[in-house]
Order: C-alpha cells, then sequence, then structure tokens
C-alpha cells in the first residue's frame, strides 16, 4: 500500500478506532521498562559484521514507565481506545481524566507510527 493510501485509510478513521500492531522487536530491562529493538541496518552484510562488534546490531530506544505500559499493550487485538481505558485502570495517578489518556496514547502512537515502530491492523489488509 502506497503513502497516499494509507493517508486516506488514516484521514477517515478515528485513532481511537484503529488497531496498534508492532513492527519491531522489543526487550525488558531489569527495572520492568521496555526498550525497542530497532536493527541497524536492513543490509545483511553490515548485520553481519556489526553482530560481531560490541555495538551490537540493534539501537536500543528507551521507554518511560508509561511508554512500556503502553507498548506492552498493544497486542494487535485491541484499539487504541481499549488500551487507554486499561492504562487509565493500571495508572491512575498518571492520568486525571479519560480524556488526559486517550490523548495521551493517540500522541504516542502517532510518533511509534511515525517512527515506523508500529503499524495498524486496518493499513495492514
Amino acid at each position: 500500500m502506497n503513502f497516499f493510501e494509507r493517508r486516506k485509510i488514516l484521514k477517515k478513521a478515528n485513532y481511537l478506532n484503529l488497531t496498534p500492531v508492532r513492527m519491531m522487536e522489543h526487550a525488558l530491562t531489569v527495572e520492568g521498562k521496555v526498550d525497542i529493538l530497532v536493527p541497524r541496518f536492513k543490509n545483511k552484510f553490515w548485520t553481519e559484521i556489526y553482530r560481531k562488534s560490541r555495538k551490537g546490531e540493534y539501537i536500543r530506544i528507551h521507554l518511560d514507565p508509561t511508554g512500556s505500559a503502553l507498548w506492552l499493550s498493544i497486542d494487535g487485538e485491541k484499539n487504541a481506545g481499549e488500551i487507554s481505558i486499561r492504562l487509565r485502570e493500571q495508572l491512575p495517578e498518571k492520568f486525571t481524566s479519560g480524556d488526559d489518556a486517550e490523548k495521551r496514547v493517540t500522541q504516542f502512537l502517532s510518533l511509534l507510527y511515525q517512527q515506523e515502530y508500529i503499524s495498524f491492523r486496518e493499513i495492514l489488509k
């Protein structure tokens, strides 16, 4: 699907009805936070060279506790609205109202989508 078709789908859709799907792997830290593992290279040659180096083949994107909880909530089944409800129940001290949770979830998901860490099931069809 090209850029214009994806944009057309996203323009018409309510963001809370979209179902996010992870496109990157992740690792849990000792503190229980999530690190998103982004491949350093797409080329196999450079991947093999960096695998042997001390830098590793992945770039780690560290998420805060709220971002970690949101990332772990993305399972490809729940839509953004259900995820915001779940986060509001898990972290009541972080979200003062339902609108605040929905706003922060949609902003974070749009950032993850722009960076190509996630996609949406409705686009992948």
